[in-house]
């Protein structure tokens, strides 16, 4: 068999445009991590330091990978799925947005809980039709968003399926021990803020399913390539703003709801203070679609009314939206000032 520039074997795979045998992707994965300066390896060090050589000592190659805790601080672990055709279509998001979400679904949750991403594990199943071009384009979005927050792709798996891409990744982060900021914190009476602006996703997204227009993702980078709000984590649980905290990821009627039933209490919502995006740089995202559309990744905490909540955290905007209260109901006050049941209606996988 010849072999092509990058050093593989020209098989049938290649002819055929087959995604490569499991030893072959996993090696181009590999050489992936070396062109971005991420080693699989690192030198074995004896002092457990980020600085002395990352939060990987063992990475791809081994049966198991091995990580450096930093001192005085507690594991994250966190988990998603990417689903064809549930989380994404081909037809719709380029490979390279598909895997820059996949990896932003995972940071999002580091980033709600006010920690520090370390380590990212991927698995991967491949149906044998897709093209080699698509994997390698997945994995350049996912690995350029793991290099900005110096996330190193540590391990994971690869199968065959029967004719959808399911992709599975773990986040690994760390946090100061016991200072998570949990859901359950919220207390009667905490202020309720969101990051950013809220509907951008979804607004895409129904755009792309009234198949009016094929959507430019540069245009529309809140749905195709989202940003996790790491350092805005960071900075509400450093300074101890934060006293529960969430990422809007199912769309903030069902977050809040979440929240809620962590903590006991219930929530009013009001609906003028609702930040909403903008699409095309003109006109505001329906209020439907901030209010219950999903994929934001934007953060939702509570605060003491004591507590000075800045109007911006690393550029971006902190807008208080609510107050929680005592009992269990979630109520949206309505410009008029009547008040309405604020019933959770965004994504819940296997409702009817």
């Amino acid at each position: 068999m010849g072999r092509q520039s990058d050093g593989l074997p020209t098989n049938i795979y290649h002819v055929l445009a087959l995604p490569l045998p499991e030893r072959a992707l996993i090696w181009r994965i590999r050489k992936h991590l070396s062109r971005r300066g991420v080693r699989s390896r690192p030198p074995k060090v004896h002092r457990i330091s980020r600085a002395s050589g990352g939060a990987v000592a063992v990475g791809l190659g081994d049966d198991a990978s091995v990580l450096r805790i930093p001192k005085n601080h507690e594991l994250l672990v966190t988990t998603d799925f990417s689903l064809e055709d549930t989380h994404f279509r081909r037809e719709w998001h380029p490979p390279e947005s598909v895997g820059h979400r996949c990896l932003a679904r995972g940071l999002s949750d580091i980033a709600a809980m006010g920690g520090e991403p370390m380590a990212a594990f991927l698995s991967l199943a491949l149906p044998a039709k897709l093209p080699q071009k698509w994997v390698d384009q997945f994995l350049k979005g996912l690995l350029k968003l793991a290099k900005r927050f110096n996330v190193q792709l540590a391990g994971g798996d690869t199968a065959e399926s029967p004719q959808s891409v399911l992709s599975d990744i773990v986040v690994v982060g760390s946090v100061l021990k016991d200072k998570a900021v949990l859901r359950s914190g919220a207390q009667p009476r905490d202020r309720i803020y969101v990051t950013g602006q809220l509907g951008g996703s979804a607004a895409a997204l129904a755009l792309l399913r009234s198949g009016t227009r094929r959507l430019d993702p540069k245009s529309f980078p809140r749905h195709f390539f989202p940003e996790p709000r790491i350092e805005v984590g960071r900075v509400l649980r450093e300074k101890r703003i934060a006293m529960s905290m969430i990422d809007l990821s199912d769309g903030l009627s069902t977050d809040i709801s979440h929240l809620c039933e962590e903590s006991g209490c219930g929530a009013e919502i009001r609906e003028e203070a609702i930040s909403r995006a903008r699409i095309d740089k003109r006109r505001e995202v329906d209020l439907d679609l901030a209010l219950h559309g999903g994929e934001d990744y934007e953060l939702l905490c509570t605060a003491s009314p004591n507590t000075r909540v800045p109007a911006a955290i690393a550029g971006i905007e902190i807008t208080e939206i609510g107050e929680i209260i005592r009992g269990r109901r979630l109520t949206l006050r309505k410009a008029s000032g009547a008040n309405g049941k604020f019933e959770p209606r965004g994504w819940e996988h296997f409702r009817r």
